[in-house]
Formats: structure tokens, sequence, C-alpha cells
């Protein structure tokens, strides 16, 4: 079996093609214990999904096939195997380190901050929790995400709390949010717009791979 790990329910209806997913929902805090809930006969572990560009020369929606995944003192890598053959499959995906954070990265200046001391072209709240479950479940494990924000986009407030436990979004926190800011709503559209386009990447990408997302671990 494989086990998918996403943030938002969102991606789970892009990727999750028959496959056991596991949806982290706006805090990551108890994803470990959601994916030891589903994983007892797992093969192999894939994060997958959208995150928050770090290296300023990639665009939105580019997809990055993790090498290794970096969190705190960390450095884990990733299957290499299944890497390569996600990188056959998508020749076009750009291969680098993924940086974990609990936390969204909000600025141009975090990004900037958090790509110089990690090296990653990309952030999410997802793959570091799942790389370390693999790790020590000694499961294959693997990271394909696309950027959703640039290194030079700035996110709007209202996508703090935007994504409910479940990984839905809750619209009534992000209405909150602009009556008590307007200001923020043509940053708001462009973000919109800008995860439209992310997940369109995201679904071609699920579509070349095909239901097994080219892991070579299950048969």
């Amino acid at each position: 079996m494989l086990v998918l790990v996403t943030g938002m329910k969102r991606e789970a209806r892009i990727v999750a093609r028959g496959n056991q997913v596991v949806v982290a929902g706006g805090d990551n805090s108890s994803l470990a214990d959601r994916i030891a809930a589903v994983a007892a006969n797992a093969r192999a572990l894939l994060s997958i999904g959208i995150g928050g560009g770090l290296a300023p020369d990639l665009p939105v929606g580019a997809a990055v096939i993790a090498t290794e995944i970096v969190w705190g003192g960390e450095r884990l890598p990733t299957n290499a195997v299944w890497q390569g053959a996600l990188a056959k499959c998508l020749p076009g995906a750009i291969a680098g380190a993924i940086a974990g954070s609990n936390r969204i990265v909000v600025t141009p200046a975090a990004k900037s901050v958090l790509h110089r001391e990690t090296g990653a072209l990309l952030a999410d709240m997802e793959s570091h929790i799942a790389s370390r479950f693999a790790a020590e479940r000694k499961l294959p494990f693997a990271a394909l995400r696309v950027i959703s924000d640039d290194a030079t986009h700035s996110l709007p407030p209202a996508v703090h709390g935007a994504i409910g436990p479940d990984g839905d979004l809750r619209l009534g926190a992000v209405l909150r949010s602009i009556a008590g800011n307007p200001a923020q709503i043509p940053e708001l559209i462009r973000t919109a717009r800008r995860t439209d386009r992310a997940m369109v990447e995201l679904r071609r990408c699920s579509d070349l791979l095909g239901n097994g997302f080219a892991c070579p671990y299950l048969a």
C-alpha cells in the first residue's frame, strides 16, 4: 500500500487515485499519529502537494522532487531509486532539498533566510514529519511539491487559519480576516490565482505518474 501525505483536502482530491491519503490540515502537530493510524501495511510513503518557493529563480508552478528533507539539524535523504523514477516521469521537475516548517513561511525575508540556511528550494509543513516517520519505520520515502507562492511573494494575513484541522478551507475565517483588513484583497486574489496554477501543475504531475506515483516498491 502506498500512503500519500498532503496538507489540504484539495490536494488530496487531485492525487488520491485509490491510495491511502493522510491530510495534515492547518495544524501539523498530530500528523505523525495520523500517518501511524493508517500505515500498518504501508510499503512506501510519499509527501505530495504544494509548497512555498524559497529559491529566487523558481517560478510558481515549478515542480520540485526532493533529494533530502531539511529540518532543524536533520537532513534526511529521500529514496534515491524512487527519486530517479519520479525524475524520469517528470523531466521538467527540479531536484533539490525541501525544508520543513511548522508554520507557513509568509514573507520574502523569511523565505530568503530559510533558503540561505538550508539551501532548500521549497518549504512545506508536512514533508519533515512524513520523512522522519518513514525513516523510523524504514519505509521508502519520496516528496514531490509544486511551488504555489514564489520567493518574492508575501502571503496576505488571511492565509493564517485559512485551512482547518481537516484540511478544508475555513471560509468564515478568511472572510473575518478580510473584514478586518480589506486592503489585503488584491494580494489574496493573486495568491488564489497562484495556488490554482500550482494545482493545475500538481494534477499534470499526478496524471503523468499514474496511480503508483512511479514507486518501485509496490509490486
